[in-house]
């Protein structure tokens, strides 16, 4: 073997050498490549995902309010009732005299004449009625006479005498329950008389029916 020949080898090897680590390299690359168009495609089928899923949860959010001013056309005709965001607001005026809890004349009407389209609203929906009394954030007058010990007291049992109300008048009993917020979630300023009057207030909000917890033990 001459000593071209040699060179010739050496040259080769290191040829077939920098060829092979130019392929490693490659393939390394093509592999990350790979990961990441993966990865991209991954997130973008997520986000897409969730877009059509909070797009679904507008459109039957929509729906929901929509079912249910159809189902309270009258009423809110007559400016008896107003709807928000899915809640049914009542003045308080209307339904109690000032610190009271025993539903007025008039307030009894008007939720007897809820409870027809809320009954049939409810019977073609998943959905329950949350009752919420509110009050303004004036303080009891003279506890110690004071039917009440706070807002809180109050609140909860006018919720609780427009939810009997509602059943008496033909809502399903396992359609409707009460909860209090005392003077909390304001929606008018408590520094005037017209504010404090709007805080007074009633509100019924259909909601998602709970799920039976006991469903699963009995099987």
């Amino acid at each position: 073997m001459t000593a071209n020949d040699e060179i010739d080898d050496v040259e080769g090897g290191s040829t077939a050498t920098v060829w092979a680590v130019f392929g490693d390299l490659m393939a390394g690359l093509l592999g990350a490549f790979v990961l990441i168009l993966v990865f991209v495609m991954a997130t973008q089928l997520e986000l897409a995902e969730r877009l059509k899923s909070e797009v679904a949860q507008r459109q039957a959010e929509q729906q929901r309010r929509e079912a249910l001013e159809r189902a309270l056309a009258i009423p809110l005709a007559a400016g008896r009732v107003s709807l928000a965001d899915g809640r049914i607001a009542i003045s308080g005026s209307v339904l109690f005299a000032f610190n009271s809890d025993e539903l007025q004349p008039e307030g009894r009407q008007l939720l007897q004449s809820l409870a027809a389209p809320l009954a049939t609203y409810l019977a073609t929906r998943d959905e329950v009625l949350m009752v919420s009394g509110f009050t303004d954030d004036r303080q009891m007058r003279d506890s110690s006479r004071a039917k009440f010990a706070d807002n809180w007291e109050l609140s909860a049992q006018r919720a609780l005498t427009v939810t009997r109300a509602l059943i008496e008048a033909g809502v399903p009993s396992k359609s409707v329950f009460a909860a209090a917020f005392g003077s909390q979630r304001p929606v008018a300023s408590n520094q005037e008389a017209a504010g404090r009057a709007l805080n007074r207030r009633v509100e019924i909000a259909p909601m998602p029916a709970p799920k039976d917890s006991t469903a699963g033990a009995k099987k």
